[in-house]
């Protein structure tokens, strides 16, 4: 019988549980999705593999997860650093800004590593439902602009934001901060109305 190292076992588990998606996120962060495999996480965590299974079904089932508690923080962030700026135009740079900073951070790079082909229907419609969220933060600030199709301007804006996100995770020639630069210019060119 394997100890429990917490007051009862729901507590014990959940710190299993979350044990599990910081290793996750490590084995993410530092390998892609070829790094995260259950034994991987088994050894990270110090479980048996089999037990592994006991908490996720699946690698797409520890995405999931991973994007149902990492991204509302990460939107959080972003939806804070909006809150602080004073127009229209700061909020849409604090937008992207805010987003192309946390490029570097485990949580977003845990989310981005997988593919959506890897993961089922039911984890992809929650990870698209988590990006239409975070792209309707920007629409009431586009339309402050002017923008005669803001829906339609912060699904585009958007774009520049994941162009840019891929181009410092690929490690471009250019810094990060040139990345974010240049995609803040891009967004204010282009929303304008």
């Amino acid at each position: 019988m394997p100890r429990i190292r917490a007051a009862s076992v729901a507590e014990h588990r959940s710190m299993q549980r979350a044990a599990l998606l910081d290793a996750a996120r490590s084995l993410l962060s530092e390998g892609g999705t070829e790094a995260l495999t259950f034994p991987a996480l088994a050894e990270r965590t110090g479980l048996a593999r089999s037990s592994v299974y006991e908490y996720f079904r699946s690698r797409a089932a520890v995405v999931e997860e991973l994007c149902e508690v990492d991204f509302p923080v990460w939107a959080a962030e972003v939806e804070a650093a909006m809150e602080r700026a004073e127009t229209a135009e700061g909020k849409v740079e604090a937008y992207v800004r805010r987003q192309l900073a946390l490029v570097g951070d485990r949580r977003h790079r845990a989310v981005v590593a997988i593919s959506a082909s890897e993961l089922d229907a039911g984890a992809r419609e929650k990870i698209r439902a988590a990006h239409g969220g975070l792209v309707a933060m920007i629409v009431e600030a586009l339309a402050e602009l002017g923008h005669e199709q803001p829906r339609l301007a912060a699904m585009m804006l958007q774009g520049v934001v994941d162009a840019a996100v891929r181009r410092i995770e690929l490690g471009a020639a250019e810094e990060p901060s040139v990345i974010t630069n240049a995609a803040v210019s891009m967004a204010l060119r282009g929303v304008r109305g």
